[in-house]
């Protein structure tokens, strides 16, 4: 069974850029030119993943990833910005709001489809994980809901605090180092600011309250989540 791409762009020349590609590749393709057909049919369609611009008419970009994330029906469907906006602001931004990749315009028709697929067999990985639910004491984290409960209140997280608490949850007991929490959690392909992550635990561990306790700090090397 193909995979159904959604791509979600203003400009016809791009779209029909992608769509080649897209399809040459082997992918089912949707399309839609402003942000407020792009909630309409992420929620209709039920696509694989979303490559999506930031500029676009009647709802922006960064606006359409953030409403697909508080969706439950989308909130784990891969999102891959594509933008003419190449600051590195804007890109943390994206990636806050719960963005898996970022690819700046001009870009390589080519590259974009490769990253296409690493973000799908992600995907398909974490969905072939069967556990979907993990509990340490009074913490539980539902990856299907993508909603985190300590002491069985629920506990607001950002999209990228969300990633950060799942991946040392599953790796728990392990020492993450700054710099592959950057690389899978923020998808930074070079060092950017290790200050990042520190400031994204702080927040976490004031959100969890109590169970912050479960989040370790490695002197001079990293983090891991602990029983």
């Amino acid at each position: 069974m193909k995979h159904k791409i959604l791509v979600v762009d203003d400009e016809p020349d791009v779209v029909r850029l992608i769509e080649f590609n897209l399809k040459a590749a082997g992918y089912d393709v949707i399309t839609a030119e402003d942000g407020a057909e792009a909630l309409q049919r992420a929620r209709s369609a039920s696509p694989d993943l979303i490559v999506l611009d930031l500029m676009l008419p009647e709802v922006e970009g960064l606006e359409v990833c953030k409403l697909l994330r508080r969706d439950p029906a989308t909130a784990q469907v891969p999102i891959i910005i594509l933008t003419a906006k190449a600051a590195e602001v804007d890109r943390i931004l994206g990636l806050e709001l719960g963005a898996d990749d970022y690819v700046t315009k001009p870009f390589s028709p080519r590259e974009l489809v490769l990253r296409v697929k690493k973000r799908l067999q992600r995907r398909e990985e974490s969905q072939n994980d069967k556990q979907e639910i993990y509990t340490a004491d009074e913490v539980a984290v539902n990856l299907p809901r993508h909603t985190v409960t300590v002491k069985g209140q629920p506990v607001e997280l950002t999209a990228t605090e969300f990633k950060l608490l799942v991946l040392l949850i599953q790796r728990r007991g392990r020492v993450q180092s700054r710099e592959q929490l950057l690389q899978e959690v923020w998808n930074y392909e070079r060092l950017v600011d290790t200050r990042t992550v520190d400031t994204h635990m702080r927040r976490l561990r004031e959100k969890l309250g109590t169970a912050a306790r479960h989040l370790d700090t490695v002197r001079n090397v990293g983090y891991r989540f602990v029983d």
